[in-house]
């Protein structure tokens, strides 16, 4: 018996000189060989795993947290008493068939804008359920204060808000890390480093439901909650190594850098972190995994993600999850009003017939691209502060633009309206987005704008040149964060 506590005492010893590095937890089974190679830090995930599941079978941890049934509750009831800001919807079920329920925060909800849209998502990790109350906490604070609370105010009427308390309701049933299936659901993304997880149809129906619900709405940034440590997480999480722990950054890593400080410096304590400088760190630097949600989103569904680890303890008790709200608080609000705060934004018009079109966005020296939507054609980019950037307008049929900006703390909105491209016979070209219309009124568009109009034509184009050179010659403006300016290229 002696023996046998001197050796439990001596792995959880050994555990805790590397406790910091298993929030997110352990590599998926399902990886190539070569992933053998690795340090002892894989290993010592799932040595501290096995004794945390082993000390916890005589302790109720569930006890004062909402069961599956109490989150059901919760999240109807809420739509009753704030029905004015809110819809209630499901994106899917889980293995054993719990329902995903989502909560849209908004002054319009179930109505396509072009405000930006923001998700937050809990109990990604059956064993780390903190998320799931704490996303009620927000949704309840947000109802309670959008009339009297500035920042409750901007999120509720400029950004819509989508919560899913629980990813995996069937983990947290069962107190364990997976799904029913036993698949760590932030190991089941489509990788672009490995390709075991790129055949959709076999992913889990938690992911898949995420997935399709990513291609559905257009999200501009988002969130996950996870327990185990303290530090906001961002891309990239994988290197193209696969063999080494190394800072490797994505294309926006200027970006990804700010909106963590964000979070980091309005929480309690994250930023004073004695491990991670400012509270935040590269994913790959801290341990590289594969098949999470975070790089999947930036790469196919145009979404900014952060991994967020809220609490050193994966379950605490019930009663610490107030003050674990607390120190959440601020920075849950203060990210997801980053969106309307911060960045660029706009809309994009054809000079023909201004009608919006659906174009692409890119920024200098960053290769990354955001599609403005279909309906509205407004776009959301998120940028960190910085002198200048050049951001370019593109769509097959018309001629890019662009322009050069300077971005201080505040947002700027800059909308764009391109020329159709016109061959040399006079005619406009069309692009693969214009509508089906009839041939013969554009062709009588056409020569009414080359016949004997082309004067007022050329007139109207002179001025609108002249116009744009006005705005590009202005000089460095600031830009406050409760005042946007706006920019017509």
């Amino acid at each position: 018996m002696i023996m046998k506590t001197i050796t439990v005492l001596s792995l959880l010893l050994l555990a805790s000189t590397l406790s910091s590095s298993l929030a997110r937890g352990s590599y998926q089974t399902l990886l190539p060989s070569d992933f053998n190679h690795r340090s002892n830090v894989s290993c010592t995930r799932h040595l501290l795993e096995e004794i945390e599941s082993r000390s916890s079978t005589s302790v109720d941890l569930a006890q004062g947290y909402m069961s599956n049934s109490d989150l059901e509750r919760a999240v109807k009831e809420f739509g009753q008493r704030c029905s004015n800001i809110s819809r209630i919807y499901s994106i899917g079920k889980s293995v054993n068939g719990v329902p995903l329920w989502v909560i849209e925060i908004s002054d319009k909800p179930g109505e396509e804008e072009t405000e930006p849209a923001f998700k937050y998502i809990g109990n990604v990790h059956g064993d780390e359920p903190v998320g799931r109350e704490l996303i009620m906490f927000l949704a309840n604070w947000l109802c309670d204060n959008h009339l009297k609370d500035p920042l409750a105010t901007l999120i509720v009427e400029n950004v819509h808000l989508h919560l899913l308390p629980s990813m995996n309701p069937d983990g947290f049933t069962l107190r364990k890390r997976g799904n029913a299936n036993n698949i760590d659901l932030n190991r089941d993304f489509p990788d672009q480093f490995i390709f075991v997880n790129n055949d959709e149809d076999s992913r889990q129906p938690e992911t898949k439901a995420i997935m399709n619900w990513s291609r559905d709405i257009r999200f501009t940034a988002s969130a996950t909650l996870h327990g185990g440590a303290l530090v906001a997480n961002y891309p990239w999480d994988g290197t193209d190594d696969k063999r080494w722990t190394f800072y490797y950054g994505c294309p926006d890593d200027e970006a990804f850098r700010f909106m963590a400080s964000i979070y980091s410096h309005s929480h309690y304590n994250m930023s004073s972190s004695k491990e991670f400088v400012d509270g935040i760190t590269n994913g790959a630097a801290w341990y590289p995994l594969y098949g999470g949600m975070q790089d999947w989103n930036y790469i196919h569904a145009g979404c900014f993600e952060l991994t967020l680890e809220i609490s050193d303890n994966k379950w605490p008790v019930a009663a610490e999850l107030p003050i674990i709200w607390k120190y959440n608080k601020m920075s849950m609000l203060n990210l997801v009003a980053s969106l309307v705060k911060t960045g660029v934004h706009g809309r994009i018009y054809s000079s023909g017939d201004g009608r919006p079109l659906p174009a692409l966005i890119t920024v200098g020296g960053i290769n990354y691209t955001v599609r403005a939507g279909r309906t509205f054609a407004g776009y959301h980019r998120l940028l960190a502060p910085r002198d200048k950037y050049e951001v370019v307008a593109t769509m097959p049929g018309y001629k890019s633009r662009n322009t050069t900006i300077w971005l201080d703390e505040g947002a700027m909105t800059l909308d764009f309206v391109l020329d159709p491209e016109v061959s040399m016979k006079g005619s406009i070209l069309q692009n693969v987005y214009d509508c089906n219309c009839d041939s013969k009124s554009k062709l009588e568009f056409v020569e009414f704008l080359w016949g004997s109009h082309l004067e007022v034509f050329f007139v109207f184009f002179v001025i609108l040149g002249f116009l744009c050179l006005l705005f590009q010659k202005r000089k460095k403006v600031k830009y406050s964060t409760t005042k946007q300016r706006t920019v017509v290229v």
